[in-house]
């Protein structure tokens, strides 16, 4: 059995939420694991899984828009005591742990550690697509690409395997990147979806302006989380923070509303749920989501943020229920075998990878 150390972006749920249910499986499997976390993602596992808690990035937002001047700051403010936690890190996971290999879902500490001290390092995420896969470029945002390829290789420096999660299924530009679908929650694939006549609506920050385009739809209901408001408010029902309720929402809802981030658009996509993606501008990424799910037809680009794009998407919602019965749905059975491979003899998964590393 091997000893894996697991380093996990603290940046929202969805690092979290993919880390859960791969150490879940790696623990069943005999294999010793410590996490490696901060932020959300250490608040989300340090109560159920081995977690060092470290220093991590984090990006400032403001009505929806990535504030590039206060993630500076924010970032700055944070190096004294990163440089105390890169020591400890070391110390605790490196030196006191001794592990066989290091699995990253862009976490940078861990990955960088990893590569000073020669150990195997394999990156599980969803972010590399945008490094080592091929996909079609939203149009005007081929700068932004560039600097969000320049940003990955910053965090992580060239691992020697990729695991890449993706609902876009490109061409990959290496032998050693490896796609899969999305790792999902096992409350997700245990759920049984049904269809009830309210849009879910999931806002993270600075999204108030935003409301009044669902009050411009008074026809139908929104069922609206994270606003930080609460109860009902002509058609606007506003909930409570829930992790059970929102889950059972999601299942019941006949559409989704939300950012663009990866983890409730590849959720609500196998749960059949139409979505309209508002990507957060500056977030390369989160263009990319939606970019790709409108070309999918699975979903609309909201990045026209209006009280006419809602209405188009509501409009076209038996277009996109038709294109989510072809969506490939799965298990994630395909990336858990990957992992029970390479972990299956640590010295040959140290020369597989080295191998691979410089094919």
């Amino acid at each position: 059995m091997a000893r894996v150390l697991y380093g996990i972006s603290g940046e929202g749920s969805g690092h979290s939420s993919r880390a859960r249910e791969m150490m879940r499986h790696l623990l069943a499997q005999g294999h010793e694991v410590r996490a490696v976390s901060y932020d959300q993602g250490y608040r989300n596992l340090k109560d159920d899984f081995d977690v060092f808690e470290t220093e991590g990035l984090s990006i400032a937002t403001e009505e929806n828009r990535v504030s590039v001047v206060q993630t500076f700051v924010d970032n700055l403010k944070r190096l004294p005591s990163g440089a105390r936690h890169l020591a400890e890190l070391r110390r605790v996971c490196f030196d006191s742990f001794q592990p066989d290999c290091v699995l990253t879902d862009f976490e940078p500490m861990t990955a960088y550690v990893a590569h000073h001290e020669g150990l195997p390092l394999v990156t599980l995420d969803n972010q590399h697509r945008m490094r080592y896969m091929r996909y079609p470029r939203p149009q005007g945002l081929g700068r932004s690409a560039r600097i969000t390829e320049t940003v990955i290789r910053m965090m992580v420096p060239r691992p020697d395997l990729s695991l890449v999660t993706t609902f876009y299924f490109g061409e990959v530009s290496n032998q050693r990147t490896r796609l899969f679908p999305p790792i999902l929650r096992r409350e997700i694939h245990a759920a049984h979806p049904t269809r009830e006549d309210f849009v879910l609506v999931y806002f993270t920050q600075g999204f108030d302006e935003y409301l009044e385009h669902l009050r411009a739809c008074p026809r139908e209901q929104f069922r609206v989380y994270g606003s930080g408001k609460r109860g009902r408010d002509g058609n606007l029902d506003f909930q409570p923070r829930s992790r059970d309720g929102f889950l059972a929402d999601l299942t019941r809802c006949k559409a989704v509303i939300s950012t663009a981030g990866f983890t409730l658009m590849t959720e609500s996509l196998h749960l059949a749920k139409p979505f309209l993606a508002l990507p957060m501008e500056g977030q390369f990424e989160q263009e990319l989501n939606a970019h790709l799910l409108d070309d999918l037809g699975c979903g609309k680009n909201g990045r026209e943020r209006s009280a006419a794009s809602v209405g188009d998407f509501l409009y076209r919602l038996p277009e996109y229920e038709a294109a989510l019965e072809r969506y490939p749905r799965s298990d994630n059975r395909a990336i858990t075998s990957m992992l029970d491979e390479l972990l299956a003899d640590d010295a040959q998964m140290a020369r597989d990878l080295h191998v691979a590393r410089n094919s």
